[in-house]
């Protein structure tokens, strides 16, 4: 028996603080959501348990008063084109200064 062939994709990784906002909404849920909207075909939001970003502050949950904004990974694997496509939509979610944004090739194994 043959084994299936791997396909090729694009993994779009936002690293956002748990507590950005969109419009009153925590801003993973609103990536995640458009991410549906837009046909993707599948999204995962990850929460950290300890990490520090653009402002050095380390944030984690073995410090009560520092686990109230942990880092965020927002995950979405589809084809490169579809993928690429959305990325306006997550930059107009995140705002300025509001996240970082990665694009990774990745092997998709059926």
């Amino acid at each position: 028996m043959t084994p299936p062939t791997a396909e090729t994709g694009l993994r779009l990784t936002v690293y956002v603080r748990e507590s950005a906002r969109w419009h009153h909404r925590p801003a993973y849920a609103e990536i995640v959501h458009r991410a549906h909207a837009a046909g993707l075909a599948g999204a995962g939001v990850f929460r950290g348990i300890e990490g520090y970003g653009r402002g050095g502050r380390v944030h984690t949950t073995r410090l009560l008063d520092l686990a109230e904004d942990l880092p965020v990974a927002v995950v979405v694997v589809d084809e490169e084109a579809l993928v690429r496509a959305f990325v306006p939509s997550v930059r107009e979610v995140l705002g300025e200064d509001n996240g970082l944004i990665t694009l990774e090739p990745v092997e998709i194994v059926p």
